[in-house]
């Protein structure tokens, strides 16, 4: 079997309308087998995921977190994800990593921000001005298309290189957004409950290790929760695991995961304040990974 190397090139063909397909879709195969390995080495990471879905196939994701690496002009996240056949175990892709960790993370959120966000939501900020709160731009835009952005973040530099309005009050920022997406590395909480408004969505996407979190209990407490896989947050990211700790919330506080009933992953009314909580397991490398390959195929 033919090894493909898929790199960016592809993604003129990719769509966010075909990856949410491909995310439902595959959240109705059989439940993905999962597992992560974490090494650290003072602030950097090595993370390697691996992902089996019966049906769909098997990917290894590979990933390094090295936050220093900004100052020498380097990507702070690299790594590589392959992809097996799922009869025969055989290598059949080798898929660039920047894509699918840009597709999948940002599909991931847009997937919740679709079934939990007011149609009508309008004003967007952004937590943080990395890459994947510029992937949100476009993300979040596919969805609401009379979206509005301001881009909150710690380097106002940052910020500005982004091109949209910055705001100068965080406090002031969130008290006045529908959709609010934090994308940060923080490890303490950077939203407070007390600032949340009556149907306002939240999708916190930056913390992804037990010492990280974006949102206070208080946020958590006042908010219906959802995660896109109980067995990638709970027990794993601090914005759970703190919360749950101090007694502010239980496991069963968690309303729904994407592999729940979609008629139960839903806003119930337009004042309610939801969360979802991204946990960006390895099956949804998985699910994105294989839409890439398949829309790289259909080019041939």
């Amino acid at each position: 079997m033919t090894v493909r190397i898929i790199g960016p090139e592809v993604e003129a063909r990719l769509t966010w309308g075909g990856l949410m397909a491909a995310l439902e879709a595959g959240h109705r195969r059989p439940r993905a087998e999962i597992r992560d390995m974490v090494l650290y080495r003072g602030g950097d990471t090595l993370l390697n995921r691996a992902a089996w879905i019966d049906g769909l196939g098997q990917l290894v994701k590979v990933a390094t977190v090295f936050p220093g690496n900004g100052a020498q002009g380097l990507p702070s996240v690299n790594g590589a994800v392959t992809l097996y056949d799922d009869r025969t175990g055989v290598l059949t892709a080798l898929v660039d990593f920047h894509l699918v960790t840009k597709w999948k993370t940002a599909g991931d959120s847009l997937l919740s921000a679709r079934r939990l966000a007011r149609k009508d939501s309008r004003r967007i900020l952004l937590v943080g001005a990395g890459t994947v709160a510029r992937s949100m731009v476009s993300a979040y835009g596919s969805a609401f298309p009379q979206a509005e952005f301001t881009v909150w973040s710690r380097n106002r530099s940052t910020a500005q290189a982004m091109g949209l309005p910055v705001a100068e009050d965080l406090e002031a920022a969130v008290r006045q957004a529908d959709i609010i997406c934090t994308a940060t590395m923080a490890k303490e909480p950077l939203i407070k409950g007390a600032w949340l408004q009556p149907g306002q969505h939240l999708d916190l996407i930056g913390a992804y290790t037990p010492a990280m979190r974006e949102v206070d209990d208080d946020a958590m407490v006042r908010a219906r929760l959802f995660v896109d896989s109980r067995a990638t947050t709970i027990g794993h990211i601090g914005e759970l695991i703190e919360p749950i700790r101090s007694g502010a919330l239980s496991e069963s506080d968690v309303i729904a995961d994407f592999y729940d009933d979609p008629a139960g992953y839903v806003r119930r009314s337009d004042d309610e304040i939801t969360i979802a909580k991204n946990g960006g397991g390895a099956h949804l490398d998985l699910m994105t990974a294989d839409y890439i390959a398949r829309m790289a195929a259909s080019a041939l």
